[in-house]
């Protein structure tokens, strides 16, 4: 286990930061992302060009030094805007930071009206880089109706129960992570051999068969590998299967944090800390050294394969990505469906028709009878 900080609390919230009023009316801009700018959602004025967040100064994407951070994360890297209450969803136990006046409204993840006022025990880690949400809702939707479309075995109905005004975007914090790794393994490499067997079998000849022998010798050797942005997602709000179902998320398109991109949109905190991410990244990336090594071995097998790694340049960053979120109940169960805001990669749960299940069933079963008769017939008629 990796040393560090006390973990974040668990939470999800609506970024509290500052608004963005149309030049033409005051009312409050959003990032349009197909219009990739601000645009009004009163009048549908869109920002003039400096206003947008493409047009901000470009920053730095920096690259922190993991074991710096886990010793001692400076204050000035935590916190958002003062200017916001917390509350706490008592249905999913989601936990939201609103600005003032949307104190009232539901929980983003369950649509639950059940807030309760909520006090944070420590300020979460500020991200400093994002992907832009680039696929807008228009695109999502006609994207969610062939997926559904494509399912196969599910209720006709499903598009028309499932497709309502829950998808909504968010945007998702994920940690990066790299890391320099030495490795030195020693292994017993195997080398198949056969020789030639003489027996007798159940009818009393001689045969003879080849049996394989394997000669095992020591080995040894050692390799360098350069991780790059290697991915953990902070969120417990959409579940960690759909997110690596719709990865990758490409980390060399980030662009430096803005409040621009943001606007209008909702953001979840990391539910899963700098520390538990750390120790993810770290078992991850290690399986991924054994198994290089493991290829490295000489020989057609091996076995007691032994792997020492020496790590180095470990750093780290705290980015948000964007992810459309479909939650709707068929029946008496809940679906989650998630959509990639950059690439538009789709993954997700949805139910079966058990009608159209036994129907198929049915229609198996009839075929491999007609199969029967036509070839109990065929011999019939010889």
């Amino acid at each position: 286990m990796i040393p560090g900080a006390p973990a974040a609390p668990i939470a999800a919230e609506r970024q509290a930061r500052g608004k963005f009023h149309c030049a033409a009316c005051g009312a409050e801009t959003i990032w349009d992302p197909g219009a990739k700018a601000l645009v009004c959602d009163y009048c549908g004025t869109a920002a003039p060009e400096h206003a947008a967040p493409s047009a901000a100064p470009a920053g730095t994407i920096r690259e922190h030094d993991l074991d710096d951070a886990l010793q001692s994360l400076p204050d000035t890297a935590r916190g958002w805007n003062a200017r916001s209450s917390s509350v706490r969803c008592q249905s999913c136990h989601a936990i939201s930071v609103f600005e003032a006046e949307q104190a009232g409204r539901r929980c983003d993840f369950c649509g639950s009206a059940q807030l309760v006022p909520y006090q944070e025990l420590q300020q979460s880690i500020r991200p400093e880089s994002l992907l832009p949400l680039k696929v807008d809702e228009t695109r999502v939707r006609d994207s969610l109706r062939s997926w559904y479309r494509g399912r196969w075995f599910a209720p006709s109905n499903l598009g028309d129960r499932a497709l309502t005004d829950t998808v909504h975007g968010v945007y998702l914090p994920y940690w990066t992570f790299d890391a320099h790794a030495d490795a030195d393994w020693t292994a017993l490499s195997g080398y198949h051999y056969y020789t030639t067997e003489t027996y007798t079998d159940g009818n009393g000849r001689t045969q003879t068969r080849q049996v394989r022998h394997t000669r095992w010798v020591p080995s040894a050797g050692s390799l360098s590998h350069a991780f790059d942005d290697e991915l953990v997602p902070g969120s417990k709000g959409v579940r960690a299967d759909l997110l690596r179902r719709i990865e990758p998320f490409p980390t060399a398109d980030l662009v430096p944090y803005h409040d621009g991109y943001l606007a209008g949109w909702t953001v979840e905190r990391y539910q899963i800390d700098l520390v538990g991410a750390a120790t993810e990244s770290r078992r991850s990336m290690a399986d991924q050294v054994r198994s290089m090594c493991a290829g490295e071995v000489p020989g057609d097998t091996h076995s007691n394969l032994q792997v020492s790694i020496r790590w180095s340049r470990q750093t780290f960053k705290h980015i948000l990505v964007p992810v459309w979120l479909l939650t709707y109940d068929y029946g008496r169960r809940s679906y989650q469906v998630a959509v990639n805001g950059y690439t538009g990669a789709i993954a997700g749960d949805r139910p079966y028709s058990l009608t159209k299940i036994m129907l198929a069933v049915l229609a198996v079963v009839a075929f491999m009878a007609v199969v029967v008769w036509m070839g109990e017939n065929w011999r019939f008629q010889r």
